[in-house]
């Protein structure tokens, strides 16, 4: 039986498969080794994936997360999974690789995720060839859900948004100004606090200032990231739950600077299931 994780820094997709038939599907909190120690990421598989799966062979498994692009990250991983499951074979590579085998498989194309963080690369159907530094929710990962929560605060808290729209995401989502300075500042894991704004920011994307906020996010990806690749001669793919429940701004964006978009997908899982179940 071969266990595949598409895991990002919200939440992991674990999927047990047995000759190309889905056997168990479960989720479990994020593990971005970049962002959760040791510790957490050992706390999640052993006390949440191993107990749901403790009745089955497991021979391989593939991991593909958020944070696991540099081989001091991925052992972390590595070492949770080796320490949990009697498996022969354990891959970890980056959630970029698995989303470019997912959305591609065996095709070359421009693989792209918007999540809670963004990032995208050129892939010639077997290896990523080129990756525009992402550089995280600071420095980078444009069109984010990290991003979008950061843009949207700032333009409330610095009054670029109606006040209608501000008194209703703070009512809305129980915040004020001094909570959001403490949860960014002095809290843990402020990329996902902020990426926690986007179900609001979908649900009032008719207001034409929420709109252009994030269709301006959105153009910033093709901009500094898609168009970097040779993307006039080879298609467009997305996953990510940004990119999939934003899709129409998306596509605006993507529309507006000449570029078509091949696929947009929630998750990558099911290209995975059928990439891994083939070979």
């Amino acid at each position: 039986m071969i266990l595949i994780a598409d895991g990002g820094s919200t939440k992991v997709d674990w999927s047990l498969v047995d000759n190309g038939k889905l056997i168990q599907r479960l989720f479990t909190a994020g593990i971005n080794p970049f962002f959760r120690s040791a510790d957490y990421i050992n706390t999640q598989i052993r006390d949440v994936v191993a107990p749901t799966l403790k009745n089955y062979k497991i021979d391989t498994v593939y991991f593909y997360g958020a944070g696991c692009a540099f081989p001091e990250k991925n052992e972390i991983i590595q070492t949770a999974i080796t320490q949990n499951f009697d498996a022969n074979i354990v891959t970890v590579g980056s959630d970029l690789l698995g989303a470019a085998i997912g959305l591609c498989g065996n095709n070359s194309g421009i693989a792209c995720i918007l999540g809670t963080g963004s990032n995208s690369c050129s892939y010639d159907g077997s290896e990523i060839r080129e990756n525009v530094s992402p550089l995280g929710y600071i420095l980078g990962d444009e069109g984010s859900g990290a991003v979008l929560g950061r843009l949207f605060i700032g333009a409330c808290l610095k009054n670029r948004l109606t006040h209608e729209i501000k008194e209703k995401f703070l009512t809305t989502c129980q915040l004020n100004p001094s909570d959001i300075l403490d949860r960014v500042y002095r809290q843990p894991a402020p990329n996902l606090f902020l990426a926690s704004i986007a179900p609001f920011i979908r649900d009032n994307i008719n207001n034409p200032s929420v709109y252009d906020l994030v269709l301006m996010s959105f153009t910033d990806f093709f901009k500094k990231n898609v168009m970097q690749y040779d993307y006039k001669n080879n298609k467009v793919f997305f996953t990510g739950s940004i990119a999939f429940h934003f899709q129409d701004v998306l596509k605006q964006a993507a529309a507006n600077l000449g570029i078509e978009i091949e696929t947009i997908v929630q998750s990558p899982m099911d290209g995975l299931i059928t990439h891994y179940s083939s070979i």
